[in-house]
C-alpha cells in the first residue's frame, strides 16, 4: 500500500512539470513541421503525430533497441511459472531497469529526451486513468441475485460490453468483474476470466470514443463522435454474437454447480456504495477536459491554458486526486465485500512503467515503416497490421500511426481535424478497419488493453485460476480470438464478400 502512495505522489508531483513542458509546443511543433517538409511523401508528414498534438519522432533507433521490451515481455511470459517467488518479489527492478536501458540510451546516444518525455506523459494518463477507476469502481458492490449459469453469464458479459461504451473498458471491467466471480463462485474456471476480457475488457468498448482510447483519440483529431457508432456497429453486433455463442457452448459443458448464496425476495441486482458513481462520472468527464476535445466539440479554439491559467496536465491532477478522494469517502463495507487491495494496481503499475519505456522504440520503428510504405498498403494491410501490433503494443499510437499512414496514402493530413473528417467519410471503410482492430486485436495478449491486465491481477488477488501469459495467447487468443478475427477480415475487408 506505501508502494502505492508513493506512485501516486510522485504522479502529483510530476503532473504539473511534465505538462508544462508539453504546453511549450510551439517551438516543437515548428521543428517537427520543419522536419516534415524534408519528406517528400505526404503520409510522413502524417506520421509525425503523438497523441494528442504535433508529436515527436527523433532519430529511428536501432533495431537491436527492441530487445528490452521482448526481454521483458518474455519476463511477464515465464516469471509467474517458472521463478514465481522470484519473479512477484522482483518483477519492479526488472521493468524499471529494464525501461531505464532504454532511456539512457534515448537520453545520451540518440539525444532524443522528447521522446521518453511523450512516453512519460502516456503512462501519467494511463495510470492515473487505471489507477482511478480502478479505486472508484471498487467501492460499488454490485450484487446479482442469482447463480451462475451460461445465460445469466452472457447477460452480465452483455450488459458490461454496453456499458464499457459509457465508462470505458476499464471502468466497466473493474464495476463487473468481481460480481461475475461472484456469480460463478463454485464454478469459475480460467475460461470466465478470459472470455470477460474478450468481451468486457475490449470487444465491447467498440462503439464510442469513451469506449477505448484508440477511439477516444480518433475523436479527438476529428473523427465525428458518432461516426464509430455508425460506422462499426455492423461489425460490432456480429462480433459479439459469435463470442458470446462461443462462450455460451463452452460454459455449458461446464458441469460444476454455482454456490453463490440467494436470498430470497431481495432483488435481483443491488447495489451499495451507489455515490462511488459520482467519482466514476467525474472520472470519466475529465477525460474530457483537454483543449483539443473542446476545439472538436466547439468547432472554435479555446485555449485554456494562456486564458484560464489551467495546467495542461489538469486531467491527470483530477484523476490522481479521485484515487485519494474515491478511496477516502468510499463505502467501506463495499470496499469490504469486494475483497479489495491495493495489489493489482500495484503490480500494473510498475510493469506497464516498464512496459511504456520498453516500447518506444518498437513504437518509432513501426512508424517510419507504415509512413514509407503508406502507398503500399491495402485494407487487409492496415487491419493486419493494426491488430497485430495492438496485441504487444499499446493500442492508442499503434492506431494513431496506421491512421497517419492511411491518411498519406490519400495525401490527406491526420493533423487537420477538416481532412480527418473528410478521410472519416471518404474513406470509412480504411478507417474502421483500423479502429476495428485496434480494439478488437488488444484482447490478443494481456498487455493488449489497459484492463486485461487489471483484471488477471483482480482474479489472482482473489485466488482465481488464470492462464499465464503464454497460456493465455495461445489456449485462448490463437486459437479462439483469432480464427474469429479472421471471419470479420473476410466479409468486410477481404474484398471477397462484402
Amino acid at each position: 500500500m506505501r508502494t502505492f502512495w508513493l506512485l501516486l505522489i510522485v504522479g502529483l508531483l510530476a503532473c504539473p512539470a511534465v505538462f508544462a513542458q508539453e504546453a511549450d509546443t510551439a517551438a516543437q511543433a515548428t521543428a517537427v513541421e520543419a522536419a516534415a517538409e524534408s519528406h517528400e511523401d505526404a503520409g510522413e508528414h502524417g506520421g509525425q503525430d503523438a497523441e494528442h498534438g504535433g508529436g515527436h519522432h527523433g532519430a529511428i533507433p536501432p533495431v537491436w533497441l527492441v530487445i528490452p521490451f521482448v526481454a521483458l515481455l518474455l519476463m511477464i511470459a515465464t516469471g509467474p511459472l517458472f521463478y514465481t517467488h522470484h519473479w512477484h518479489h522482483h518483477y519492479p527492478k526488472y521493468a524499471v531497469g529494464l525501461g531505464l536501458s532504454v532511456t539512457l540510451y534515448y537520453l545520451i546516444v540518440l539525444h532524443d529526451p522528447i521522446s521518453m518525455l511523450h512516453a512519460l506523459t502516456e503512462y501519467l494518463s494511463f495510470i492515473a486513468l487505471v489507477a482511478s477507476l480502478f479505486i472508484a469502481a471498487s467501492g460499488i458492490f454490485l450484487k446479482v441475485n442469482a447463480r451462475g449459469t451460461p445465460l445469466a453469464n452472457i447477460s452480465l458479459l452483455s450488459v458490461g460490453a454496453v456499458t464499457a461504451n459509457l465508462i470505458a473498458t476499464t471502468g466497466a471491467a473493474m464495476l463487473f468483474i468481481r460480481p461475475f466471480m461472484r456469480l460463478n463462485k463454485g464454478r469459475l474456471k480460467a475460461y470466465h476470466i478470459v472470455f470477460f476480457i474478450f468481451i468486457v475488457a475490449n470487444v465491447g468498448g467498440g462503439l464510442t470514443p469513451i469506449g477505448d482510447p484508440p477511439l477516444f483519440l480518433g475523436f479527438l483529431r476529428g473523427v465525428p463522435f458518432f461516426w464509430t457508432l455508425t460506422h462499426v456497429i455492423g461489425v460490432w453486433v456480429p462480433t459479439m454474437l459469435v463470442l458470446l455463442a462461443i462462450f455460451y457452448v463452452i460454459d455449458s459443458r461446464n458441469k460444476a454447480k454455482s454456490v453463490t448464496e440467494i436470498t430470497p425476495g431481495d432483488r435481483t441486482i443491488a447495489l451499495e456504495g451507489t455515490h462511488s458513481f459520482i467519482f466514476v462520472v467525474i472520472i470519466v468527464i475529465s477525460v474530457f477536459i483537454d483543449p483539443n476535445v473542446i476545439t472538436a466539440m466547439k468547432g472554435t479554439p479555446l485555449d485554456l491554458v494562456g486564458t484560464y491559467h489551467l495546467p495542461f496536465g489538469i486531467r491527470e491532477i483530477i484523476m490522481f486526486s479521485m484515487c485519494v478522494v474515491a478511496y477516502r469517502f468510499c463505502n467501506k463495507e463495499a470496499l469490504r465485500k469486494n475483497e479489495f487491495t491495493f495489489e493489482p494496481i500495484r503490480e500494473v503499475g510498475w510493469l506497464f512503467l516498464g512496459i511504456f519505456a520498453c516500447m518506444v522504440p518498437a513504437l518509432a520503428l513501426i512508424s517510419n515503416f507504415a509512413s514509407e510504405n503508406a502507398g503500399s498498403l491495402t485494407e487487409t494491410a492496415f487491419y493486419w497490421g493494426t491488430g497485430t501490433l495492438s496485441a504487444i503494443l499499446d493500442n492508442a499510437p499503434t492506431y494513431l500511426n496506421f491512421l497517419a499512414a492511411a491518411m498519406g496514402k490519400f495525401a490527406m493530413d491526420v493533423g487537420v481535424p477538416e481532412q480527418v473528417m473528410a478521410f472519416a467519410n471518404e474513406h470509412a471503410n480504411y478507417l474502421q478497419a483500423i479502429s476495428v482492430a485496434a480494439v478488437f486485436f488488444g484482447a490478443m495478449t494481456y498487455i493488449g488493453n489497459a484492463p486485461n491486465f487489471m483484471v488477471k491481477a483482480i482474479a489472482e488477488s482473489n485466488k482465481v485460476d488464470v492462464p499465464s501469459f503464454v497460456g493465455y495467447l495461445v489456449k485462448y487468443g490463437l486459437t479462439i480470438l483469432l480464427p474469429v478475427y479472421f471471419l470479420v477480415w473476410l466479409v468486410y475487408y477481404s474484398g471477397w464478400i462484402l
